[in-house]
């Protein structure tokens, strides 16, 4: 298993902050690791919402929210044949900044259970090019 962890902050308030990364369909605006997304599931989004999207490297992925607390926690969880894990997102409020505590864990399935140290370093950099994006993306608008 390989588990990535990263802290940042943001100079905007927690609201905006969760309610842009819980947005998942709109990925493709900010996220350089998401080329496509769509919203599979109607209604509001919230636990257990799901989304379709394109990640560079793995192709076309579902995607669920899961422990979904607003503007505290969520956690991205892909549907995956060769592979399990997600993306846990913890927010803290800081005044009008915030606080993301990262967690993106990947367990590569069966005989891809090799590629353990491979899923490490691409996580690290998936990690740090999507927290850099998603900053980026906020304090700009």
């Amino acid at each position: 298993m390989a588990v990535v962890k990263l802290t940042q902050v943001i100079n905007k308030p927690v609201d905006v902050v969760f309610q842009t990364v819980v947005d998942v369909a709109n990925f493709p605006k900010w996220n350089p690791t998401t080329p496509s997304a769509r919203k599979l599931s109607a209604g509001e989004i919230g636990n257990g919402t799901r989304f379709e999207l394109e990640i560079k490297g793995f192709g076309k992925v579902e995607q669920e929210l899961r422990e979904f607390e607003p503007d505290k926690r969520v956690r991205l969880v892909p549907s995956f044949k060769l592979l399990t894990g997600g993306h846990r997102f913890v927010f803290t409020a800081d005044g009008v900044k915030t606080r993301i505590d990262h967690e993106l864990e990947m367990t590569p399935r069966g005989v891809f259970k090799v590629f353990i140290p491979l899923m490490g370093m691409m996580g690290k950099k998936n990690l740090r090019d999507t927290a850099n994006a998603l900053q980026s993306y906020l304090e700009r608008t």
